[in-house]
């Protein structure tokens, strides 16, 4: 890990035991805090899509609106919210998606996206996959070429990243944490 990577790892608190014992959860609130580290996350995430046309920039609830409204800033792109299933007041598109724990809904306004626009997936973290696989179907369903997905960390060893891998969606992380 290079020394802007390692900076960005060092300024991401982990807590212990939460949500539930075995669990180290990664908060982000730090990096947001920290101005420099929030900046250097925003540039290494805009870095590999910098002049490329990018249509629009879809962030999931809830940090990847803080991220996701960044990148597209810094992409000169639109902003997409995909958010959990009731919060949109236009008409939407919904699809069904897995948690480590069950099954939840996300949505988006159906008019959001148009059909062969390129699309950008952004969130804080990746671990087991199931949102940003849900998001990505979604878009797909309404016709966006979904070029990337972008997030802060990855968590290797719960297998997301390969998840989206295998729909052929290229993913740019900046930092790794083992376990869960």
């Amino acid at each position: 890990m290079n020394n802007t990577l390692s900076e960005l790892a060092a300024s991401i608190r982990s807590i212990p035991d939460y949500p539930k014992p075995g669990i180290i959860f990664r908060d982000i609130t730090t990096l947001l805090g920290n101005p420099r580290a929030f900046r250097r996350a925003v540039d290494e995430l805009v870095q590999p899509y910098a002049g490329t046309k990018i249509d629009k920039i879809a962030g999931m609830e809830a940090r990847g609106f803080i991220l996701g409204g960044a990148v597209a800033h810094q992409l000169s792109s639109g902003f997409v919210p995909i958010r959990k299933k009731g919060k949109l007041p236009h008409e939407t598109v919904r699809i069904a998606y897995s948690l480590e724990y069950g099954v939840d809904e996300m949505e988006m306004h159906r008019d959001a996206v148009q059909p062969g626009e390129k699309v950008i997936l952004v969130d804080d973290l990746i671990a087991t996959g199931g949102t940003a696989v849900g998001a990505t179907k979604l878009l797909r369903q309404i016709g966006a070429e979904v070029v990337g997905a972008c997030f802060v960390i990855d968590l290797p060893d719960l297998g997301g990243r390969k998840k989206l891998e295998e729909l052929g969606v290229v993913v740019h992380t900046l930092v790794e944490f083992s376990g869960h």
